[in-house]
């Protein structure tokens, strides 16, 4: 008979993975390339958007057919305050209804769910209804942004664009994210807020395969934006940073206050979200009984109509009132949570820099230097409290304002802010809506430590095995009676691996005892390929390769002799999660005061 071993040694030997720092090839430079195309519509979606945004306003609120920017507050007033928003508000759920519902919401964890659950598919529908539908409804004085719907469209742009080709889902999520960066960039002229909100949020990974592409498309976007939306900090601020530790823990403690507000509006947001979904209408008809808060709203205090970019330069500017910016801050809170929580189409980051721009606003009226400073803190340590999302808070508020000297309060606000929203609620306000789906985010991103340790730091050595020449009969009676593992692996005369025979098979043989003869375990096995793994192989490329195989256990062999050294099974890989559960979990204490011949601390 002809056993396997006069196979060549590392016939069936998996190819070994090129061990590096990182697992980048060439098709990083091909995505990249791609971002570029990206990138360039992302930009010009972020013109369109706000180009929409103004011919709508335009329409509305002064009757005429204009593409420039206009501020409605100063037209808002009488019936029309009332009519407009929910003119708008029905005019979206018909497009919600009848187009795409992907549309409702304020983008981000649409975007979310489908790079996680929908392989980072986005349709043509979504990327034209949803910068329209945006538009709509806020040029008729729905109290959002417009960024939430551009990470939308210029995250759909990517993904259509990549269906064009042969990629794998991995690669349209790097597109589909490369595009929502673009879009942001070009909203907001912020490219490393743009990225970091992509490391932080969407990527839900940290490679060079996509932090390459992403960066690509955000700097095309920015290279494309003074001459479509212009050049320069979006909110210029000039007035003098204090400095100082005082000002290092007052703007912690102001980062707190606002992690509380951003606990509140996003409990808020979901206890509203129910209270919609008792009511006994179609869900249509939500965005229009949201949109006559709005209204009501909008008569109170015109403010808080539309995206209210000019309500964020006011705040950092500074020397707004008291009773104003308290004002603006329930109203706004109000209208935009009863507005969101119906179903219609915004974003959520204006808002939420004018709500913690209006707090740290109202604090500046006691605090040390400029109001609109503390404003500027309160609006970044916002962002960060309610999307988990702290470089992403700090660099966006100084990006929008091109103040880097503003950097050290606002990361001491943003991390104090994050540190205390991540203990009061479970979930931020944009993963919440996928929870409730029934979809579970974890945004805590690790080492697999698989990834740190080798084949034979967690194999079992030495493991006990059959000889090929060993009868089937016999290896019937040892598995009835003697065997204490579930699966035992055969070598030959050389301890080379030739198979592995379970306890289940060899029952399987009994059947045909009487006609086995006298055929051994080598003769049973000779037609069967196995794959062998190295000892220095990382435990994560084995994991790989047992789902590769379908395999349950992978013998290690000596790369030199052949001979078997170990086998690895599925039991090991989980036991070599372990130490990273024993270092998140164990405590010790190693150093301590001696005392009378006594260390103290010891364990």
């Amino acid at each position: 008979m002809t056993f396997p071993k006069s196979r060549p040694l590392g016939a069936f030997l998996p190819r070994q993975p090129r061990l590096a720092d990182h697992s980048a090839d060439m098709r990083m430079i091909v995505l990249a390339a791609m971002a570029l195309v990206v990138g360039t519509g992302g930009a010009f979606s972020a013109w369109v958007l706000l180009r929409l945004i103004a011919l709508v306003t335009n329409a509305i609120w002064y009757g005429r057919l204009s593409a420039t920017s206009a501020d409605m507050a100063a037209a808002a007033g009488g019936p029309l305050t009332l009519i407009a928003p929910v003119a708008g508000a029905i005019v979206i759920g018909l497009m919600a209804r009848f187009g795409s519902d992907k549309i409702r919401g304020h983008g981000i964890p649409e975007a979310i769910e489908a790079i996680l659950f929908g392989q980072s598919r986005l349709s043509p529908k979504v990327a034209l209804l949803k910068p329209i539908s945006s538009a709509i409804s806020i040029g008729s004085g729905g109290p959002f942004g417009a960024e939430g719907p551009i990470i939308m469209t210029g995250g759909a742009i990517g993904s259509l664009f990549a269906q064009f080709f042969h990629l794998s889902s991995a690669e349209r999520k790097t597109l589909l994210v490369a595009g929502a960066a673009a879009g942001m960039t070009g909203i907001f002229g912020t490219p490393l807020a743009a990225i970091l909100l992509a490391l932080e949020i969407m990527l839900f990974e940290w490679k060079p395969r996509s932090l390459v592409p992403v960066v690509t498309a955000a700097l095309t976007s920015l290279a494309w934006r003074p001459f479509l939306i212009g050049a320069g900090p979006l909110f210029p601020f000039t007035a003098a940073i204090p400095h100082g530790p005082l000002i290092l823990v007052t703007a912690a403690l102001l980062g707190i206050v606002t992690a509380f507000a951003s606990s509140l509006l996003s409990t808020g947001l979901y206890r509203l979200e129910d209270l919609f979904h008792r009511l006994p209408v179609h869900w249509m008809w939500w965005p229009a009984i949201g949109a006559v808060v709005v209204g009501i709203g909008g008569l109170v205090d015109p403010r808080v109509l539309g995206a209210g970019y000019g309500n964020i330069q006011a705040l950092i500017d500074g020397g707004v009132l008291l009773r104003s910016a308290l004002l603006l801050l329930a109203a706004k809170a109000i209208v935009w949570l009863v507005a969101l929580g119906s179903g219609t189409s915004g974003g959520i980051l204006a808002p939420l820099l004018i709500i913690g721009g209006t707090i740290g606003a109202i604090a500046g009226h006691w605090l040390p230097g400029p109001d609109g400073f503390w404003a500027l803190v309160g609006m970044g340590s916002m962002m960060s409290a309610a999307m988990r999302a702290p470089l992403t808070g700090a660099v966006f508020a100084v990006e929008l304002t091109g103040r880097l000297d503003a950097l050290p309060a606002i990361v001491c606000a943003c991390a104090a802010g994050y540190a205390l929203a991540v203990l009061v609620l479970r979930r931020s306000i944009l993963t919440e809506k996928i929870a409730r789906r029934g979809r579970h985010i974890s945004q805590e991103y690790n080492v697999d430590p698989l990834a740190l340790v080798t084949v034979a730091q967690i194999m079992t050595a030495g493991p006990e095995a059959l000889d090929a020449a060993m009868k089937v009969i016999d290896a019937l009676d040892f598995f009835e009676r003697e065997a204490r593992h579930r699966v035992y692996p055969v070598v030959d005369e050389a301890k080379r691996p030739v198979g592995v025979v379970s306890r289940t098979e060899a029952l399987q043989w009994r059947a045909d005892r009487d006609s086995l003869g006298h055929a051994s375990l080598g003769d049973m096995l000779s037609d069967r390929s196995l794959v062998h793994i190295p000892p220095d192989m990382p435990a994560s490329s084995a994991a790989e390769l047992m789902i590769t195989e379908d395999v349950g256990r992978l013998p290690v062999i000596d790369p030199d002799s052949g001979a078997l050294i170990g086998i690895l099974s599925r039991r090991d890989l989980l036991q070599g999660r372990i130490g990273l559960r024993d270092a998140e979990q164990t405590r010790e204490k190693h150093l301590g005061l001696r005392r009378r011949g006594v260390e103290v601390g010891q364990t």
